[in-house]
């Protein structure tokens, strides 16, 4: 299988082999290099682009991960259809410029996804970072935790967790970042869909460990018990009593599992 948007078949024309062999052998700068997968910044005619290309994992890497009780990360189709799903849902995140996969046997198969580059943004982790020494506006702050406990209750509520979700998945448009700016006008995006799920549910465990994941991720920037209030109130569209009272065991078991991840050595 081989999807090029028209602008890269122009930069890669001839037989979907030969194409695909191209993309698989592109060079660029390097943001992850791992055993059987790449993730390579790339800038084609003039156009930035993200490049993530699996080579294949092996059956070591599958076993180990299959015997953690674990989905390994075989390919690129994962990601790609966790793009798609969340354009379905109206949440940002990257937009595909390319998609290819050959091979049946998941050890060897090889796959690539392209995705435009995300210029002018800024990881939440990297914008929050020296927020307990220089403090945002009180509205900004309030507009970024709505709009994260809002684009975190849309995956949920629509059968998709990310396994990963930390600040550092976020990406914020850096113009949107003004001090008097609404939850509609802050302009974020989940980014690193590799480990996504989808279901026609999103299980009560799955939705712990992304939450968790947030509120450990958060735990250095200085917000306060009344900004993690706000974010059950939006991420839950309930009212703080009936969450105390009826889903104090889910508030609970996220505290636990935040400071586990807190806690676990580096």
């Amino acid at each position: 299988m081989l999807n090029l948007r028209p602008e890269l078949k122009k930069i890669f024309p001839g037989p979907d082999a030969e194409v695909f062999d191209q993309i698989m052998n592109l060079q660029g700068e390097a943001y992850r290099d791992l055993a059987g997968r790449r993730t390579i910044r790339v800038v084609l005619d003039g156009h930035g682009y993200f490049a993530k290309l699996h080579y294949g994992v092996g059956w070591g890497e599958i076993f180990k991960n299959l015997i953690r009780l674990s989905l390994p990360v075989v390919g690129a189709r994962t990601e790609w259809l966790a793009i798609r799903r969340l354009e379905e849902l109206g949440v940002p995140t990257m937009s595909i410029a390319g998609f290819g996969e050959r091979g049946f046997n998941p050890a060897e198969r090889q796959s690539f996804l392209i995705t435009d580059e995300l210029a002018g943004t800024i990881s939440l982790e990297d914008y929050c970072r020296f927020w307990r020494e220089t403090p945002p506006s009180p509205r900004l702050k309030r507009s970024i935790i709505e709009k994260v406990a809002g684009m975190t209750r849309q995956l949920h509520e629509n059968g998709v967790n990310h396994r990963d979700l930390y600040i550092c998945h976020f990406l914020m448009k850096e113009a949107s970042a003004n001090p008097a700016a609404s939850p509609e006008e802050i302009g974020l995006c989940i980014i690193d869909l590799h480990r996504v799920q989808i279901r026609p549910q999103t299980p009560r465990r799955w939705m712990i460990k992304d939450v968790a994941g947030l509120h450990f991720s958060r735990m250095d920037i200085g917000l306060t018990r009344r900004d993690l209030f706000r974010f059950m109130r939006f991420y839950r569209g309930r009212p703080l009593r009936e969450q105390f009272d009826e889903q104090q065991g889910f508030w609970k078991t996220v505290e636990r599992k935040a400071m586990q991840l807190y806690r676990k050595p580096c």
